[in-house]
């Protein structure tokens, strides 16, 4: 499958170049809301990408005040803006992933960098794995727990499709000894593991518990990377309520410097790939 679209990095882009465009026109932003005879509310909103829906005539107006005349280039702006509002699949779970949903990101990330100390990450865990953690050890009804799985899964496509995303985890070891579900359903996670990690796109790390202190030691992060320079790299903190994300610069630079350095205290791909296997191995005996 293709690299899908993800409306909102599509609506930043938009909004980023037509900001860009102004400020090459040498219009501040208030005659510029004067002279297209909007509010001022409403040109900040565009160039903040607050409003999901830019018009087509609206476009145009703007890229007429601003001596944008390069067909090619108008034509690239209004795609953005067309793919701004096409809605992904993550749409139609949006009581699970919330409003700001992560797959929205995940669509068009070329790289992502995880840091998962207590589970294995959702982008690699087998669906009766992610049943036992929405489980979550007390009742759920049934039918979430079931939409929660079917929506985690749809997440993995990125991994798998035509020009997949690179994955870089850096797994605590702590994730491989906690216990999910039945045994059965920790060997088939494992192997799945095995599996994964055997996939040229993906570099699957563990930190040993006898590394005992480093950097890492906070809540499980996510660093996404996009192909396009105007996509900024983005954290994600999953929360009990949804998710946090982080934008500024050093910020993300704070977590990028965070998972070097676990990165660095774990072990090879190749070690713990050996290490998972003894896992298995002692489950499968067990």
């Amino acid at each position: 499958m293709q690299r899908s679209h993800s409306p909102t990095l599509r609506r930043r882009r938009l909004s980023a170049e037509l900001k860009r465009a102004r400020e090459e026109a040498n219009i501040t932003s208030t005659n510029a809301a004067r002279l297209l005879g909007w509010a001022a509310g409403k040109l900040s909103m565009i160039e903040n990408a607050e409003i999901q829906k830019v018009k087509a005539d609206d476009l145009n107006k703007m890229l007429d005040l601003y001596q944008v005349t390069d067909s090619d280039k108008r034509e690239a702006l209004h795609a953005l803006a067309r793919d701004a509002k096409v809605r992904g699949w993550w749409s139609k779970y949006r009581e699970v992933f919330g409003p700001q949903s992560l797959p929205d990101f995940e669509a068009e990330a070329s790289t992502i960098r995880t840091f998962e100390s207590s589970v294995i990450p959702g982008l690699l865990q087998t669906p009766e794995y992610a049943h036992a953690v929405f489980q979550g050890g007390r009742y759920t009804g049934t039918e979430e727990i079931e939409r929660r799985t079917q929506a985690r899964m749809a997440r993995r496509e990125i991994l798998t499709r035509f020009n997949p995303t690179k994955l870089r985890v850096v797994l605590d070891e702590a994730a491989l000894r906690r216990f999910m579900g039945s045994p059965d359903v920790m060997v088939e996670q494992m192997r799945h593991l095995l599996h994964m990690a055997k996939l040229p796109n993906i570099d699957l790390q563990v930190l040993l518990f006898s590394t005992g202190a480093h950097n890492a030691l906070i809540a499980p992060f996510s660093i996404l990377e996009f192909p396009e320079p105007l996509d900024l790299p983005i954290v994600f903190i999953e929360t009990a309520t949804g998710g946090l994300f982080l934008e500024e610069a050093d910020e993300v630079e704070q977590h990028t410097v965070t998972f070097s350095d676990a990165q660095g205290s774990a072990m090879s791909t190749a070690q713990s790939a050996k290490f998972i296997a003894d896992v298995l191995k002692s489950l499968e005996s067990d």
